[in-house]
C-alpha cells in the first residue's frame, strides 16, 4: 500500500487461539526475514518503488477485547 510517498508492506496476521501465542508475536525473525526478501524481490521487479522510503505494518487481529492492533514501522531491514 502507499501512505503518502511511502510503499508500506503489511503483513496480516490472524490468531482464533493464544494457545501458540497472540498474532503479533507470530511474526518472528524467519518472518520477518521472508517478509523482506518479498519486499526486496518486488522492489526490484517495480522499479517506479525502488528509490521510495519503504516500511513494514504488522496487522494483529485476536477475537475479544484486544481486537485490531496495527503496528506501524514494526520492524527494520
Amino acid at each position: 500500500m502507499l501512505d503518502g510517498d511511502t510503499v508500506v508492506f503489511v503483513e496480516v496476521r490472524y490468531r482464533k487461539h493464544a494457545a501458540w501465542g497472540g498474532a503479533l508475536e507470530s511474526v518472528d525473525a524467519r518472518k520477518r526475514q521472508r517478509l523482506i526478501l518479498a519486499a526486496e524481490l518486488f522492489l526490484q521487479r517495480e522499479n517506479r518503488w525502488g528509490k521510495q522510503p519503504c516500511r513494514f505494518d504488522v496487522v494483529a487481529i485476536s477475537p475479544g477485547d484486544s481486537g485490531l492492533n496495527w503496528l506501524r514501522n514494526a520492524f527494520e531491514t
